[in-house]
């Protein structure tokens, strides 16, 4: 039986924090937007994120990642303060800066080779010794032998900034579906058509912002013979409430974890890589693993108690930049997803890119550092 589509200039699969940006992004441009996932706004992965915004960690060495990461932290002051504005919500927002830790010599001597190249390129950095990194943050283990602060680093709220996204996206007319996947793309006259799962009719649009995470490669493209070289990788996420009287200061950041530090004394402790598939579940044994690093960077949280435990599935590529630009196959088809452990970081510069090319037809030079056509005819 042939289904009748409804039209929307630009559908968006994904509602996770990038396909809540690229739509909100959309409807300040005079898009008119349909979300489509199965999941409510920000329960995929984003829901186990922890939000830290720290380019000069996670891409330390100079390379596309850096690149990317770097330009969207610019971006974000002026992305929350026109959030909050547009949706009328509060996002927590900090930029406290981080705290790199080492706990032996070797790691602070890497340290402080990071140390030289941020300085180098004119971003403050500055390399603690054992006392000095004890009085930046006083609850840190007696093993500490250092550490490198980075001041401009920060975090936010991801759960509390993609119900924002869809909430300004909302105010201008996007359309949330929920309850339906898409399982196929293909062309239909002169757009695209969207066929999916559970009772939404077949949806037709303009342009197609594929946003879909560890699920962007089981979406079918007409044309594209090899499905997208995204795969899912595990990551759990502890909640737990801070003993004592005395927050943590900054974001934490160690070989084996990261803390981030709430206004509640609650503090969110990450985050394992797991390459386990679709098994989107906690096991006791990454519990275990994240208990025992935090424990050895901070001995007190020994009296913490776990709140919660969470798990997502992050969508990496083999390069681990994430794949934003047009199809070479599809006309009018737009990728943004691959963001792996960054979703949160570049979610402001993923919006911009894409936006731009689909409203202005402008190809930002950030796009040649993201084109899909590095993984073959996609």
């Amino acid at each position: 039986m042939q289904i009748v589509a409804s039209s929307s200039e630009v559908v968006v699969i994904g509602a996770g924090i990038v396909g809540c940006a690229v739509a909100c992004e959309l409807t300040r441009r005079g898009r008119s937007v349909t979300v489509v996932d199965d999941r409510a706004p920000g329960m995929g992965a984003t829901q186990a994120s922890a939000g830290i915004l720290a380019p000069f960690i996670e891409a330390r060495h100079e390379g596309p990642l850096l690149e990317l990461t770097a330009r969207s932290l610019g971006l974000f002051d002026d992305f929350i303060s026109q959030v909050r504005s547009e949706s009328g919500s509060a996002v927590h927002y900090e930029r406290t800066g981080t705290l790199d830790v080492a706990m032996d010599g070797d790691a602070l001597a890497g340290l402080r080779t990071a140390c030289e190249q941020l300085n180098a390129r004119q971003m403050h950095a500055e390399l603690l010794d054992a006392a000095a990194v004890r009085r930046a943050e006083p609850q840190l283990s007696e093993s500490a032998a250092g550490g490198l602060l980075i001041p401009t680093h920060g975090f936010v709220a991801a759960g509390e900034l993609t119900s924002a996204l869809a909430a300004s996206a909302t105010r201008r007319g996007a359309i949330f579906v929920g309850g339906s996947r898409v399982t196929r793309v293909s062309r239909e006259g002169g757009g695209l058509q969207l066929h999916t799962t559970g009772n939404v009719p077949a949806l037709r649009a303009d342009a197609v912002v594929l946003a879909a995470g560890s699920w962007a490669g089981d979406i079918r493209i007409d044309g594209v013979e090899h499905a997208l070289p995204v795969r899912p990788v595990r990551g759990q996420l502890l909640h737990v409430h801070w003993p004592g009287d005395h927050r943590l200061r900054r974001v934490l950041w160690s070989e084996r974890c990261y803390v981030v530090p709430w206004q509640n004394r609650t503090v969110l402790v990450g985050a394992t890589e797991e390459e386990a598939g679709f098994e989107e579940r906690t096991t006791l044994a990454g519990v275990r693993d994240l208990v025992d690093a935090l424990c050895d960077l901070l001995p007190q949280a020994w009296t913490a108690s776990l709140h919660a435990a969470k798990v997502g599935l992050r969508p990496a590529t083999p390069d681990q930049i994430p794949i934003i630009g047009w199809s070479g196959v599809l006309p009018n088809l737009m990728y943004a997803t691959g963001h792996y452990r960054n979703g949160i970081l570049l979610a402001p510069l993923t919006a911009e890119l894409v936006a731009s090319a689909i409203v202005e037809g402008r190809s930002d030079a950030m796009l040649e550092l993201t084109r899909p056509q590095r993984f073959g005819e996609l």
